[in-house]
């Protein structure tokens, strides 16, 4: 048999090797890591809901998940995650597009001051319109909003500043922005606040060349404030839970992951600190035969985040292979019962979406 590139490649570069026989073990995309996290290094998240999950594994494997923002002593750990504490390192919510993700570096620095400073919700109460529900029934005044506005780009600022790695999961592309200056909102005006205007909001749906654009810009201002960050980006496995493209929502959904899947590829290639993780593929991938949905097919399973997690640790941590541990059987009381033990909450503005639609 003749000489050929194939022969000697590897098991990871052939299907039947390394996805179909499960005889192999479970199921691991990653090749190598450009970096390894040890226990004194400040992770930072930020993202779509799905990076929750990241920031809760690295928080209980005794990693160092960097908080900046945090709640008064005297509030509940559930309280605190109402108003939108812990659940990331600064308060910021769901920063579902890259767009968002540049322009909260702007605003927090003063490079961008969006013409549209707050929304009033149906009862009158204030409402941030870049963190449209970190505030349970809104802030009292527009002061009360602009000084929780300056501490919380303080916060942000010293993430910036003084994290090691920054891991950001990409959620969407379709998003909201305002037709003045581009303003790029987590949620459509008028579902949490504000009133919808057609003269003055516009939707945009990012292409890739706009993702891998905006990751590229903000790989450079973060290097402009912090020289050494590293940055891993993720893609959300979680689907739309709406769209107003016209489409049918599971084609919009393909459509919006697979520019984010292309854009982090482009971002990787030309950005040296950027670093893509596969999360995606470990969960969307047909050989768990959809094992990693819950029965509303779009919540991910705890197995599913489990399976993330152990590829994560065995290959960005020292001496992590294995500190995840599948999730332990539990007795099943009936159908629904067995699907809501499966499925670990998070926090996502987007649901608001489907609420009365």
């Amino acid at each position: 048999m003749s000489a050929h590139p194939y022969r000697g490649l590897p098991d990871q570069a052939f299907w039947r090797r390394s996805v179909a026989e499960p005889s192999r073990g479970e199921v691991d995309p990653v090749v190598s890591a450009p970096f390894v996290l040890t226990p004194d290094m400040r992770i930072a998240t930020a993202g779509s809901c799905f990076a929750q999950h990241i920031a809760r594994h690295l928080r209980a494997s005794g990693f160092n998940f960097l908080v900046t923002e945090t709640a008064h002593p005297i509030a509940g750990a559930e309280l605190a995650e109402a108003y939108g504490y812990g659940l990331y390192t600064a308060r910021y919510g769901n920063l579902y597009t890259s767009r968002q993700l540049v322009q909260l570096f702007d605003r927090a620095y003063g490079h961008f001051v969006p013409e549209t400073e707050y929304w009033h919700d149906k009862d009158g109460q204030v409402i941030d319109p870049f963190r449209p529900q970190i505030q349970p029934g809104g802030f009292q005044t527009i002061e009360e909003l602009r000084a929780d506005r300056r501490h919380h780009f303080a916060c942000v600022r010293e993430a910036f500043e003084t994290l090691d790695v920054f891991v950001f999961t990409l959620g969407l592309t379709e998003c909201w922005t305002a037709r003045g200056d581009g303003a790029a909102y987590p949620l459509c005006p008028g579902v949490a606040g504000g009133t919808f205007d057609p003269a003055q909001h516009v939707f945009v749906n990012l292409r890739a060349g706009d993702v891998a654009a905006d990751l590229e810009a903000f790989a450079q201002r973060l290097r402009g404030v912090n020289p050494k960050a590293r940055i891993l980006v993720t893609v959300s496995p979680v689907p739309l839970i709406a769209t107003v493209t016209g489409q049918h929502v599971l084609v919009a959904t393909t459509y919006s992951k697979s520019v984010l899947r292309v854009a982090a590829a482009e971002a990787e290639a030309a950005v040296p600190e950027i670093t893509y993780f596969p999360s995606y593929e470990i969960i969307t991938g047909n050989f768990n035969r959809g094992a990693y949905f819950a029965e509303d097919c779009r919540s991910v399973t705890e197995e599913g985040v489990s399976h993330v997690m152990r590829v994560f640790m065995r290959h960005f941590t020292t001496g992590g292979a294995g500190d995840v541990a599948p999730p332990r059987a539990e007795p099943v009381v009936d159908a629904h019962t067995a699907s809501i033990k499966k499925i670990v909450a998070v926090v996502c503005d987007e649901e608001a979406l489907d609420r009365g639609a």
